[in-house]
């Protein structure tokens, strides 16, 4: 009988402990979502993405460490001004959440038609940012670059067609090829942007 109660007081104990534990890492993933989170919502089909890709993380940390920096600099009473870099990754911000606040439409064609914009408004970012790029970087970075981009637009198409492939022969099949290329080229945007501007 002894060894029984001493046993169920050591799970009991365990178990408060567990739930306290629990309990509190609840709350600092809380604070810590509220204070760092940005939930990405795939727009064209309404799911939430509740894991950003590596390219996301990698954008996001470098915006970090840039936005620490400046507030660092400004700190120390140096006249800190923002890089093109900040004003870019906030532009970029900026553009994706109007991405999310963009009314949904409802039939195929208004889905599709709105996917075909937000590619075509990503893709003219980009452009612009390549040219930005080819101001800032050497001669020998910008031919890596190039190379590197033209792969990348290669992956990005083949990727849009694997991805539509899903729903080959249906409704939906052209809208998730644009929807993808959208998306890809989103994320480029924040790459270039994170990796080579200055």
């Amino acid at each position: 009988m002894r060894k029984n109660r001493k046993i169920l007081s050591v799970i009991f104990t365990t178990a408060l402990l567990l739930v306290a534990c629990n309990h509190a890492s609840d709350g600092l993933s809380a604070k810590s979502n509220k204070e760092t989170a940005n939930p990405k919502v795939d727009e064209d089909l309404g799911k939430n993405q509740s894991e950003s890709s590596p390219k996301d993380t990698e954008a996001n940390d470098q915006e970090e460490s840039t936005n620490n920096q400046t507030s660092s600099n400004s700190n120390n009473g140096d006249s800190a001004t923002i890089s093109q870099k900040d004003e870019y990754l906030q532009k970029l911000n900026e553009m994706e959440e109007e991405d999310r606040n963009a009314e949904a439409k409802t039939t195929m064609v208004e889905m599709e038609k709105q996917e075909a914009e937000r590619f075509k408004k990503w893709d003219d970012e980009l452009n612009k940012i390549y040219g930005i790029l080819k101001e800032q970087l050497s001669p020998d970075k910008m031919d890596n670059l190039r190379e590197e981009q033209r792969n990348w637009i290669k992956h990005r198409d083949e990727e849009a067609k694997e991805s539509s492939l899903k729903y080959k022969g249906g409704s939906t099949e052209s809208l998730e090829y644009v929807a993808t290329q959208a998306s890809l080229t989103r994320e480029r945007c924040y790459e270039l942007v994170a990796h080579y501007m200055k």
